[in-house]
């Protein structure tokens, strides 16, 4: 990138690239490169606030920023890594991208390969990773498939396949993900001790761990109440456990291994699970509890009963509730002020002075649009309700007061 093209970056950081892209660039300004960089730094500067601040470093198209993991994510990697990795020697990432995790884990390694198939962000990584003290990493231009062919001495493997068709749109299943890391399995666990798969938050998780076939730990990766990832550890077949471990995690977006420790996780496994019973309420309690995206994506709702003391709400919704105040509940916390039928004159005291609202729907067989239509209330952060159904079928509204800002459990 020649110096003008710099200089310009430098001076409309903070513009509104759109207006940019309509005025007339000045003389030797790449206005293309130019306009790439500046929208990437500054959707840097809410994901990877820590890159935007490094001066010189370049950026690649909106999607790959897009697609690239977050600096909470990428530190959540490291620590598990960090967790079943005592051997330092080599770390490859065989689908490295923009490199956020790449850089993030490969800093713990002697050595760092780097893997991608495009030049640009080939490119990008030979410029970036030397601005980012990764003075170790080497850039392969190469399939994942190739460069895993002539892999040796490795310690770690990171491995996220591409969730887009060959005509930009999205894919969620193993199979139709480049490259087919259920087909490659096999051929990962024999190059490296810990092997580490990323891999869609859409995924059904049982199919997922089926389809991997050696998997022993599988987590679910939440940041701030925003399911975003799920990554499988696998082990060769004859390390492999009978049954893999579920971590859910729901970390801050400031999180990062150094400034928060290490985070709490909810753990489980699914035979734990599936012996559960689950206990109903007959009656609201003093609080209502919802577990973080983790555990709701995961599927620990007869598990959550049996570690904390409280009563599911109804088969329909995933809302606990107990008359106790339970700190370290791993999700939201509301306090119940009170709570309706759905009969008429019942709601005209439940309403009496409230013509607005946030109102939540969990459990309940209207939307929140055609329910806040039905009501005739108006959006209002002020007031909030609920909108659930009790373990007999009878529908209510239940107003609360919300009791914890962010999620507990893990990293707040």
């Amino acid at each position: 990138m020649n110096q003008p093209t710099l200089d310009y970056i430098r001076t409309h950081a903070n513009d509104d690239v759109r207006r940019l892209a309509l005025r007339r660039a000045p003389q030797d300004v790449d206005l293309r490169e130019a306009l790439q960089n500046i929208e990437g730094r500054q959707i840097a500067t809410r994901k990877l606030p820590s890159w935007a601040a490094i001066d010189g470093l370049l950026f690649p198209s909106r999607l790959s920023m897009e697609q690239c993991s977050s600096e909470a994510t990428a530190a959540y990697k490291r620590f598990v890594v960090g967790r079943h990795s005592t051997d330092d020697a080599c770390f490859a990432d065989l689908t490295a991208g923009f490199g956020v995790d790449f850089a993030t884990i490969g800093r713990d390694f002697r050595r760092a390969l780097y893997v991608d198939t495009s030049e640009e962000l080939c490119a990008l990584a030979r410029h970036n990773m030397p601005l980012l003290g990764l003075l170790q990493a080497e850039v392969l231009q190469t399939t994942a498939e190739e460069a895993l062919s002539r892999l040796h001495d490795v310690s770690v493997i990171m491995i996220d396949p591409s969730r887009r068709n060959a005509a930009g749109g999205r894919t969620v299943l193993i199979e139709d993900c480049s490259p087919d890391v259920a087909a490659l399995s096999g051929a990962l666990c024999r190059a490296a001790r810990v092997v580490m798969v990323k891999l869609s938050p859409m995924l059904d998780l049982t199919a997922a761990v089926r389809a991997l076939q050696c998997v022993t730990e599988l987590h679910v990766v939440s940041v701030a109440g925003e399911c975003k990832e799920l990554l499988f550890l696998l082990s060769a077949p004859a390390g492999a456990a009978a049954e893999p471990v579920i971590h859910c995690v729901n970390l801050s977006k400031s999180f990062s291994a150094a400034n928060a420790g290490p985070p709490d996780p909810f753990s489980f496994t699914q035979s734990e699970e599936a012996a559960a019973d689950v206990p109903f309420a007959h009656s609201l309690g003093a609080y209502l509890y919802e577990p973080n995206a983790s555990i709701l994506k995961a599927g620990a709702f007869k598990t959550l009963c049996h570690r904390y003391p409280v009563l599911k709400l109804s088969p329909q919704a995933h809302l606990y509730t107990a008359d106790a105040y339970l700190e370290d509940f791993p999700g939201r916390i509301w306090r119940v002020l009170s709570h309706t039928t759905f009969a008429k004159k019942a709601l005209k005291g439940f309403f009496e002075g409230v013509g607005a609202a946030d109102l939540i729907v969990r459990g309940f067989p209207l939307s929140t649009a055609e329910l806040r239509r039905q009501l005739r209330l108006r959006e209002s952060g002020e007031v909030q309700i609920i909108a659930t159904t009790l373990a007999e079928g009878r529908r209510c509204l239940v107003r609360v007061e919300r009791m914890n800002t962010l999620q507990k459990g893990n990293n707040p």
